[in-house]
């Protein structure tokens, strides 16, 4: 059975890749369905969702369109999790690799390095990191990524211990292939798996940590993001707290989405490979 039927026959997979679709379809349509500034006046102030057709989710206490805004904000949650979720992926796979590889002492400082960063909430490290820096979209990645990329190293780390000694690796030392090339060529790729499993993780902690970022006013200000909007309803709640619910639903179903879809991979996968 291929991979993809097996997915299929997950539920939690199909739910979530249903979830993930749409969440999809609305980073790609952003554009198309509501050209130009997602911030600009649309309406009267705080108009009620479904009292005018041209605007049905209303609009914010600036009057701004807040389904344009809805839309523009998934292409800022999906962005900032592909990419930090990518970065803390490259970083923690690099570092786990020569860590295992190498060894004795090189081994030593990297695991102590990724202690040390373990040793501080991957929330307060993004939060101090964009206050000291300042709060763009790009900033915002690098800060995901230094409080995410220790777990994959960790990974990375036991499953290249467990590879290096195997009769491929022995023979490519043979015929004198440098270390590194051995390292990354031959011994990451088979290390793989195991790391790409934790994707659905740091993408789900990614997007949930780039908008309480947004919610404390330190995400990126030129971008419409789902934090954003949840703590500018934050400030009407009583009187349309429609403006904080429509954002925080889209945010709970794209991390459930997220997870769902991870918990489906690592199921086909772990059936592929005859562990489950």
């Amino acid at each position: 059975m291929s991979a993809l039927r097996r997915f299929l026959r997950t539920p939690e997979a199909v739910a979530g890749a249903i979830l993930l679709a749409a969440l999809i379809a609305m980073a790609l349509s952003a554009s198309l369905l509501f050209p130009g500034d997602p911030q600009a006046i649309a309406g009267p102030a705080l108009l009620p969702s479904f009292q005018d057709w041209s605007l049905p989710l209303g609009t914010d206490r600036l009057g701004r369109d807040v389904l344009a805004e809805l839309f523009h904000g998934a292409r800022t949650s999906l962005a900032v999790g592909i990419a930090a979720a990518a970065a803390a992926l490259v970083v923690g796979a690099v570092v786990g690799t020569l860590a295992g590889f190498a060894g004795g002492l090189v081994d030593e400082v990297l695991m102590r390095i990724t202690d040390a960063f373990q040793t501080v909430p991957s929330f307060l490290l993004a939060l101090a990191f964009v206050s000291v820096v300042g709060p763009s979209l790009g900033i915002v990645v690098i800060a995901i990524a230094l409080g995410t990329w220790t777990g994959p190293a960790r990974v990375a780390r036991a499953e290249v211990l467990s590879i290096r000694e195997r009769d491929y690796v022995a023979g490519a030392r043979v015929i004198g292939m440098p270390p590194l090339a051995i390292a990354f060529r031959e011994v990451l790729p088979n290390a793989l798996p195991p790391v790409l499993a934790m994707s659905s993780v740091i993408v789900a902690a990614a997007i949930l940590t780039e908008a309480a970022l947004s919610f404390l006013g330190l995400g990126d200000p030129n971008r419409v993001t789902w934090g954003g909007m949840i703590a500018e309803g934050r400030t009407v709640l009583r009187t349309a707290p429609f403006l904080s619910i429509v954002p925080g639903i889209a945010l709970v179903l794209t991390v459930l989405g997220v997870y769902l879809a991870g918990e489906g991979i690592v199921e086909t996968t772990a059936v592929r490979r005859g562990l489950s």
